[in-house]
């Protein structure tokens, strides 16, 4: 029986032709990496191949490691296997890897989304035989409002806010989402204030995006600097000493879960908006018609329910499990952290 270009094994996606995982949960030798959320980028990998707009990125979460960055389109051989990343639209440097071999050609997504947020280099089909594809919200009834819609509405509540004299709260993964976030916050309502978690990854990406002024929250910060202002803080912050400063606040989470109201309830905000940095369900299927795939392969979300409806569309569905999930360990993220007020 022919071995499959990639196979799923106990360390990740794996290449056998080029001795290469693609994403791997586990410590080996060489590692094309996706993005920069911690469940797709790990420690402990000898060696490093993503984005050149990624490379900051793990570099300022991983630390010291060997790296090496590629164009979107450029492609490399590995033992005669051809490579090449294209954009995801998930997050500044997220791509999609795409792999070739004697003609066939599979495609793995990493995370994507197909909406352009206008920071991210937007999400470009690929033809591919095999389309391996996340599927974190694979259920009709996760249908995204548009970006600008949702913004509009942040920026209102925030200003509502302000009027009653509160701060506003608005939680968001501290890459990807807080950036974001921060690019359509309308400075004329007032300031920003960070958490030191997303200040910090900010500050890596400034080279990147023309980002609004923000000012880290502090020791040294008094709660009547920040009433009527914004604060931009990852989820782990909820509940900590570090937000119970803030009184009186308003809280908010940006999320596409926020499609839910027991979602919202059991974050414990006070407002959410739903936005996201993965595709909504017909996001999915339109991506995957648009390759041309005929075979269809689910790693995490809804990937049961989604890969049973994909082959009651015709399509060779299955699912593959996989160590993704969580956009970031914002427990470390945060750690990192002194940002006290």
């Amino acid at each position: 029986m022919k071995t499959p270009l990639l196979q799923f094994t106990d360390k990740g996606i794996y290449c056998e032709k080029a001795k290469v995982y693609l994403d791997p949960w586990k410590p080996v030798d060489k590692a094309i990496i996706s993005h920069g959320h911690a469940d797709h980028s790990r420690y402990g990998h000898k060696h490093y191949i993503t984005h050149h707009r990624n490379v900051p990125i793990i570099s300022h979460r991983l630390g010291e490691i060997n790296v090496a960055g590629k164009h979107w389109g450029e492609p490399f051989l590995i033992n005669n296997v051809k490579f090449s990343l294209h954009p995801a639209g998930h997050i500044i440097g997220s791509s999609q890897i795409r792999v070739e071999h004697k003609g066939e050609v599979w495609v793995f997504t990493g995370d994507y989304k197909t909406e352009n947020d206008g920071i991210s280099t937007p999400y470009e089909p690929i033809k591919c035989h095999t389309f391996i594809t996340e599927c974190t919200f694979g259920l009709p009834a996760f249908t995204w409002t548009p970006q600008d819609v949702v913004l509009a509405d942040i920026n209102n509540w925030w200003a509502e806010n302000r009027a009653e004299g509160k701060t506003s709260i608005l939680f968001g993964y501290s890459l990807g989402k807080a950036q974001r976030l921060l690019k359509y916050l309308d400075t004329d309502i007032g300031e920003i204030y960070t958490h030191g978690a997303i200040e910090n990854m900010t500050e890596v990406l400034r080279p990147l995006v023309d980002f609004p002024k923000t000012t880290l929250i502090t020791r040294d910060t008094k709660k009547d600097q920040l009433l009527g202002n914004i604060v931009l803080a990852p989820p782990s912050a909820h509940g900590s000493t570090w937000i119970r400063k803030m009184v009186p606040y308003v809280t908010a989470s940006a999320s596409g879960w926020m499609t839910f109201r027991g979602a919202r309830r059991r974050r414990a905000v006070d407002k959410g908006f739903v936005l996201s940095d993965h595709c909504d369900w017909s996001g999915l299927l339109s991506s995957i018609k648009e390759t041309g795939a005929e075979k269809i392969i689910c790693t995490h979300g809804y990937t049961d329910i989604f890969s049973r409806y994909l082959r009651e569309q015709g399509y060779d569905a299955r699912t593959e499990a996989t160590q993704y999930g969580e956009e970031e360990t914002e427990v470390a993220l945060a750690s990192k952290s002194t940002a006290t007020v």
